[in-house]
């Protein structure tokens, strides 16, 4: 899903609340509104809420432990939790909520990369392509509660290197063993890239040629174990999308390659 695809989302949720709150009568000097509706706004509601900010954001934890009967000022209560949802999506003031601005970003990480292949430059796109996947897997470990670092034998706390990071998602059952051989397969082509082992791969491996719609398809889907047999090159999980950040944006910024230009194209 795309940002406007959220927003849409919210749009529709708050539109069901009003049409619930029509529902409005008064009962023993209460004031209710229809029971199935409020059921299935509730429902859909929080389904929303988990997916587009996590269940320990404060939006979703308000609606769950507010919207608990099929009161009118309950139902009101809760429309404005979703506008306030929608309000902040609109606004652009998110940066670390689950998946919406991630396909967005990571459409413009393709693009980059497409680009830098299509002036043959396989060198800067594939360091690209591993460093911003590198963050990734970072973000979805965190996500899934996985620690990203380890205790030095000097008793400090480093980050972990990325193929124990991509070892212990698998491990966790984050994606499987197809998935995390395909990541590994990206993050060696960083690696030959960026200690200048230039012969060792070619613009084809690096390439996104030919997988571009599907693999924006993959991952806008929930399905982290999708096959990718069958692209010519190794897929990305779709929980990567999940994870990704305004860093992405950074990584994308041109002038960071610049000196790559003059290497070997």
């Amino acid at each position: 899903m795309r940002l406007e695809d959220f927003i849409k989302r919210a749009d529709d949720l708050i539109g069901k609340a009003d049409q619930l709150l029509k529902t409005e009568y008064t009962s023993n000097y209460t004031k209710w509104v229809d029971g199935e509706k409020y059921c299935s706004l509730r429902s859909a509601a929080l389904s929303f809420l988990a997916a587009a900010f996590g269940k320990d954001h404060s939006y979703y934890t308000e609606f769950n432990s507010t919207v608990t009967a099929a009161y009118s000022s309950l139902a009101e209560a809760g429309r404005g939790i979703l506008t306030a949802a929608r309000d902040e999506m609109a606004g652009g003031w998110i940066h670390t909520t689950k998946g919406l601005v991630s396909a967005e970003v990571f459409a413009d990480f393709l693009e980059m990369a497409e680009h830098l292949l299509e002036q043959d430059y396989k060198d800067p796109a594939a360091v690209l392509v591993g460093s911003v996947l590198e963050e990734h897997l970072r973000q979805l470990c965190q996500k899934h509660s996985i620690p990203i670092e380890v205790k030095s034998a000097r008793g400090d706390m480093v980050p972990k290197k990325a193929d124990v990071l991509n070892a212990d998602l698998a491990k966790a059952g984050v994606y499987n063993l197809l998935n995390q051989k395909s990541v590994t397969a990206r993050l060696n082509l960083r690696n030959k890239a960026a200690h200048g082992k230039y012969t060792e791969y070619d613009k084809p491996q690096v390439s996104l040629k030919g997988c571009g719609a599907q693999k924006r398809a993959q991952c806008h889907s929930t399905d982290f174990n999708a096959p990718s047999a069958q692209w010519n090159l190794p897929a990305f999980p779709a929980a990567f999308c999940d994870s990704l950040s305004d860093a992405c944006r950074e990584s994308l910024d041109g002038k960071r390659w610049m000196s790559w230009s003059r290497r070997g194209k």
